[in-house]
């Protein structure tokens, strides 16, 4: 199975944003968006899209599958 790579912590910082700030404006807890930035947690769709709004970009942009096989260390 792919491993999803999150690049939202650079689109977050580059939009000046805090995470408690983008936490208020997508409607989750900070920790929700640390543990993603951190790739401990995996966002809904539904998030997913109202982060792509948010920061305006889109959602391939910010998150994408690793081409490396883990059945192949």
């Amino acid at each position: 199975m792919a491993e999803l790579i999150v690049h939202v912590r650079q689109f977050r910082v580059a939009a000046g944003l805090t995470q408690q700030e983008l936490a208020d404006r997508v409607g989750v807890s900070r920790k929700t968006i640390n543990a993603l930035e951190s790739g401990i947690y995996v966002p809904l769709t539904t998030l997913a899209l109202r982060l792509s709004a948010t920061l305006g970009r889109p959602v391939q942009d910010m998150f994408e599958l690793s081409t490396r096989d883990p059945q192949k260390n």
